[in-house]
């Protein structure tokens, strides 16, 4: 966000300072009305891409906000939020943080698809029992919890799933069993005095991306960027304003009409399923790169990704690995999702298309 457009003698925040296109009205409404029932919002990973995004959409109402996150980040500051810094693993912290709030948005988590087990699972699985905890005490009683669809996946084509998938019964990551535990968690803490309700954003894109876009630019420009497999798989998307609406929704309907959606997941996405071709030579042309057409044999990836997992691990290194079984799995099978119970439940729409969202995307890193 441009710091120049930001209002220097009033607190208001408009549509127009926030975003590069306005709201649609009827979002607008959503928000104003969401103001009259919550006063205090307390965001984990605010200063995560989806979490800044949440934080715009809270203060375009004026909704008091408090984010924590590890780092400070002065534009959310500027925007009006109410910034702690801490690591959810302290409770401490979260306890005085959480205070005086109605309203939980938590959408901080370990991401990646390298680590050990207590790397993933301190912060997403404690963590996320401290957030159920200090709700609990402090009677917070509506919790929005950010997930991932990498729960129901087990390395096989996902072809217009719904929530009736059962978790994978094996995972190829860390994170992915770790926010499957802590969906878990989330869902079994709904009770009359604590509404819950998980979603499931797949692949967020968008202006200011810190991890699709950069990388599949960075690995484009370096020669790097492959294909995986002989054929296009589809493949759902979300970009990141329409994932920060669902968020919206989803707590509107926990206040509201908690029936709806309380102890219950939803994916979302943008209900446009494309090939990851298609996905990454639009990424591509939005900074004029030619369009990715080697291809890798999906065996040989995740063969590939076999042995530098091994390779890593005996030589205890850090970094992630170029290629792991879980990114060769990811990028050659299907994962599109059917949203139908989000758009019943929580009345979820995606509002800016794949096409739009590239526009902005393009305008954004020029």
């Amino acid at each position: 966000m441009n710091s120049n457009n930001m209002p220097t003698t009033s607190n208001t925040l408009s549509t127009e300072t926030m975003f590069n296109e306005q709201l649609p009205e009827n979002i607008i409404n959503q928000l104003v009305f969401l103001a009259t029932k919550v006063e205090h919002v307390f965001i984990t990973g605010a200063g995560g891409f989806l979490g800044q995004a949440i934080c715009r959409f809270l203060r375009i109402a004026e909704i008091k906000v408090t984010g924590f996150a590890r780092s400070d980040y002065p534009e959310l500051t500027q925007l009006g939020v109410t910034m702690v810094q801490g690591d959810i693993t302290d409770i401490k912290a979260l306890t005085a943080a959480m205070n005086g709030c109605d309203l939980v948005f938590h959408v901080a988590a370990k991401a990646g698809v390298w680590g050990s087990e207590s790397e993933y699972f301190q912060p997403n699985i404690d963590g996320t029992k401290n957030i159920i905890t200090l709700c609990k005490e402090q009677g917070i009683a509506n919790l929005v919890y950010t997930s991932t669809p990498s729960v129901t996946f087990a390395g096989i084509d996902e072809e217009g799933i719904d929530e009736s998938q059962p978790y994978a019964g094996n995972f190829l990551n860390y994170y992915a069993k770790s926010k499957a535990l802590a969906e878990q968690e989330v869902l079994a803490a709904n009770s009359l005095h604590l509404k819950t309700v998980a979603l499931r954003p797949h692949l967020i894109w968008g202006p200011g991306d810190p991890h699709l876009v950069p990388r599949v630019i960075a690995r484009a420009k370096a020669n790097r960027l492959k294909l995986v497999g002989k054929e296009d798989k589809l493949v759902d998307t979300i970009y990141v304003e329409n994932a920060a609406y669902a968020h919206i929704l989803a707590a509107l309907k926990l206040i509201e009409d908690s029936s709806s959606c309380a102890g219950k997941a939803y994916f979302i996405s943008n209900d446009e399923p494309i090939t990851m071709a298609c996905m990454l030579n639009k990424i591509l042309a939005c900074v004029k790169l030619p369009p990715v057409s080697k291809r890798v044999p999906s065996a040989l990836a995740y063969s590939v990704g076999s042995i530098l997992e091994w390779l890593y691990q005996t030589l205890g290194k850090k970094e992630e690995p170029m290629m792991t079984r879980f990114i060769a799995r990811q990028l050659s099978t299907s994962h599109y999702f059917d949203i139908s119970a989000a758009k019943k439940d929580l009345g979820y729409q995606p509002f800016i298309s794949i096409d739009e969202g590239m526009i902005r995307l393009k305008k954004s890193l020029q």
